[in-house]
């Protein structure tokens, strides 16, 4: 017997991958639509994708109840950053929730931010959201996180992580804790 004689075996198929149901694809997509809003810098179209009771629970930041308080706080992001860029790195749905991964990069040099006045330093961040989204298309609450104190270090609020004056103001902090606690065991 030869090679030639020997049958081939067939290739191995690839499992079909699940098929994803309309109503899923419409939740990737509204987040999808959202992060585009908010990489556009467009704080009309960002509030237009939450319903009128809808939340926008920044988790660092605080509760933003409603399109116009919504609306109000990226208008002050984006006037902070005029150069912001936000880029989805991953984005999972079901039939209720858009679970978006991102990235956000820009410079601090526009208007004051949370009180904050600008600093000129480059920011970037990493962060995640859950999109809860509603049967017409629309936002009703998304709970977003990202490292606040990641925010704080790049704008130049805290110290570098690890830097001289960080373990300063960790040795200080855990000095002031173990004096309020040898004060209150007294």
């Amino acid at each position: 017997m030869t090679e030639a004689d020997i049958p081939a075996e067939a290739p191995a198929k690839k499992p079909a991958k699940p098929r994803r149901s309309a109503r899923v694809k419409a939740v990737e997509e509204v987040g999808r639509s959202y992060f585009e809003a908010i990489d556009a810098r467009d704080a009309d179209a960002v509030a237009a994708h939450f319903h009128p009771d809808g939340i926008d629970d920044i988790v660092a930041l605080g509760v933003f109840r409603g399109p116009d308080a919504v609306r109000k706080f990226f208008r002050e992001m984006f006037a902070a950053m005029p150069d912001a860029t936000m880029r989805i790195e991953r984005i999972v749905a079901d039939h209720e929730v858009a679970a978006v991964q991102w990235r956000m990069a820009g410079t601090f040099d526009g208007a004051p931010f949370q009180g904050i006045e600008p600093t000129g330093r480059r920011v970037e961040l990493r962060g995640f959201d859950a999109l809860e989204i509603d049967q017409d298309g629309k936002i009703i609450r998304n709970t977003g996180y990202y490292d606040g104190a990641a925010f704080a270090r790049a704008i130049g609020l805290l110290p570098h992580q690890d830097s001289g004056v960080d373990k300063a103001m960790l040795a200080g902090f855990n000095a002031v804790t173990k004096l309020r606690h040898a004060i209150a065991s007294r």
